[in-house]
């Protein structure tokens, strides 16, 4: 795929530090786009202020024509559409607002509008259009990422060398530098908030969902939890950081979820890795953050740099495999863990002992898939090996990888404690969010 598309280098670090200044002086950015001038009712009359936005509601029904389902989430649903005025198409995140439950959901919304607002225009980060509410929703019609997740491409590709991996691991950079100097944290980095914008060889990466996102001022900390819990950095857990934890996001998240789920560099395929990229990996995953490299401090490493020391040489395919492996599990989990609801999720140590027919403690794949269905989930063994076979998942040699992954104490089935990290961990609104989920224990078998 090679370079997703073209960078400049870095700022230096005190335009830096003046850029996350001016982002606290005017955090929402420019005027908000696309909205129409003072929003009326059918009678005439001004709209009614809006409990979320703040600002007089207006139906983005006027402005867009609302198409097919994109996909969908436990707070908002993303519909294509489509501008009335132009025929140009975009994504609609629609929010019901009953789900909005306290002032810190509502908070939570404004702030995503704020930060997508104060971002738009930079480059790699997906555009807002406009924020709409009615009676019912907020409505936010943002760029359309039509060119599918990143590692679907990379794969679809079939090989990847070091040098196109650093062009890639620059471009993201580069977009976390760009957030950071802006004065804006994003907390939720991982795989598939990368998208592409079209379906181009050399379509623009784009960063997106900043539903966990927050402004930040140099030296200023944070303590809530959030994030997804394979990708965030120790010290959030301490409910002490900053910036510093998108850089572990990127490194432990996205690249060593493909290289090895730890860094051993004694192991495949560390061995055929340039030591120069051992040297940037070890650096960015310092459990220490100031001891961290920072995003400025990450684009200037010999690596990662625009004809740098990257080689150009095709990467080991054991990586490709552990690509493919990633891809493939991260989906499984989404289409078990999407499938179950609520009260399904906190009754864990009841499902797991149904799907354990034989009393044994642990359950195999095929329990896992006949213990669906009989729990009443949408997913029936049918579809489970319909997931199976659109995910690439068809041969047994897969299946035993999936069970692989799962099964971190390699016995060759999946005991409940795997059996509850698959399960909260395939969904990202079920992880380790308490803004997002609260009070959501796991139940001690």
């Amino acid at each position: 795929m090679g370079n997703c598309c073209s960078q400049k280098e870095p700022e230096t670090a005190d335009g830096a530090g003046k850029s996350s200044e001016n982002a606290q002086n005017d955090p929402t950015g420019s005027t908000p786009p696309t909205a129409s001038p003072s929003p009326r009712t059918k009678s005439g009359r001004p709209s009614p202020i809006g409990t979320v936005l703040g600002r007089p509601m207006e139906d983005v029904r006027t402005l867009y024509t609302i198409g097919k389902e994109l996909g969908r989430g436990q707070f908002g649903v993303t519909h294509l559409c489509t501008s009335k005025q132009t025929g140009e198409q975009f994504a609609c995140k629609t929010i019901a607002k009953r789900k909005l439950v306290n002032k810190e959901d509502i908070e939570d919304v404004r702030r995503e509008v704020q930060i997508m607002h104060h971002l738009t225009g930079q480059p790699n980060i997906v555009d807002l259009k406009g924020a709409y509410e009615d009676k019912h929703s907020v409505h936010l019609v943002m760029e359309l990422c039509a060119g599918g997740e990143l590692f679907d491409r990379i794969i679809a590709k079939g090989y990847y060398t070091e040098r196109g991996a650093a062009s890639l691991l620059r471009t993201i950079v580069q977009i976390v530098h760009t957030c950071h100097s802006m004065g804006v944290i994003h907390r939720d980095l991982k795989p598939e908030n990368f998208l592409l914008l079209n379906n181009d060889e050399n379509a623009p990466l784009k960063a997106t969902d900043f539903g966990l996102s927050v402004f930040y001022k140099q030296g200023e900390e944070f303590s809530d939890i959030v994030g997804s819990a394979y990708y965030i950095a120790p010290e959030v857990l301490k409910r002490k950081y900053g910036p510093e934890v998108d850089i572990w996001s990127i490194e432990h998240g996205i690249f060593n979820a493909i290289l090895r789920g730890h860094v051993d560099f004694t192991s495949d395929p560390w061995p055929s890795i340039s030591p120069q990229a051992k040297d940037l990996v070890r650096k960015m995953l310092n459990s220490d953050p100031k001891q961290r490299l920072t995003a400025y401090q990450v684009l200037s490493h010999s690596w990662i740099k625009e004809d740098g020391e990257a080689p150009d040489k095709p990467l080991d395919n054991a990586v490709m495999g552990r690509l493919k492996q990633f891809r493939a599990m991260n989906k499984f989990k989404k289409v078990i863990a999407g499938c179950l609801s609520e009260e399904e999720i906190m009754g864990l140590k009841e499902m797991f002992r149904g799907m354990d027919t034989d009393n044994s403690g642990t359950i195999t794949l095929e329990e896992l898939k006949q213990g669906l269905s009989k729990q009443g989930t949408k997913l029936s063994e049918k579809e489970m090996e319909q997931a199976i076979r659109e995910y690439g998942m068809n041969d047994g040699r897969e299946i035993k990888e999936i069970v692989s992954e799962i099964d971190t104490d390699n016995d060759g089935r999946i005991n409940y404690d795997e059996f509850v990290a698959m399960m909260r961990k395939g969904n990202k609104e079920t992880s380790v969010n308490p803004k997002r989920r609260r009070d959501s224990f796991v139940p001690v078998i």
